[in-house]
């Protein structure tokens, strides 16, 4: 399975067609807003939300088709944050799993001051959590409560990070906790 990234930019209007499209023609069920709309769509590309410096947005081919996008977000920061998006006829092939450690040679490479990449997805995301961790990346955090739902009850969050000397070298650091208190 051959995976590449390709920069996109949302002020040109063909990639803002491409973006628009893709996010209105999929189910996110994982997402804040599972299935947003175009308007939606159209005033957070206006805002700035897929725009440099603080953003980079990515198409996903799939041995040269269209698979997916992602977005760098805080990227003026040494630890951006990575939304991914699948088209729904990609998911359950191990793309995810493949896009992740792809991502993670792009953004190191191409963002020298990166030192670690975070992502947060909702608890019940399997796919998503079992993807970070096949490629190294350690849970951080599990936030209660936090992940807003259309139409239902919050969800868990689960924070994950990935250090750029762990992913260079293929080695996994231990999260450590000293949340046992001692009485």
């Amino acid at each position: 399975m051959d995976v590449e990234l390709h920069q996109m930019d949302p002020a040109d209007p063909s990639d803002r067609s491409v973006l628009i499209e893709f996010l209105t023609t999929n189910r996110f069920p994982f997402h804040v807003s599972s299935t947003p709309t175009r308007d939606a769509i159209e005033q957070r590309i206006d805002a700035g939300a897929f725009s440099a410096p603080e953003h980079a947005l990515l198409r996903v081919d799939v041995d040269g088709a269209p698979a997916g996008i992602v977005v760098l977000d805080d990227l003026d920061d040494d630890a951006p944050m990575i939304d991914v998006r699948l088209a729904e006829r990609s998911r359950g092939q191990g793309i995810g799993t493949v896009l992740v450690r792809v991502l993670a040679d792009h953004v190191f490479a191409a963002f020298p001051e990166v030192t670690r990449i975070e992502a947060q997805t909702r608890d019940d995301n399997v796919a998503m959590r079992a993807a970070l961790v096949r490629n190294g990346w350690v849970k951080e955090a599990h936030y209660r409560r936090t992940w807003p739902v259309d139409g239902g009850a919050p969800r868990d969050s689960v924070a994950y990070g990935l250090l750029r000397e762990d992913h260079l070298t293929g080695t996994t650091t231990p999260f450590l906790s000293d949340d046992q208190p001692t009485v």
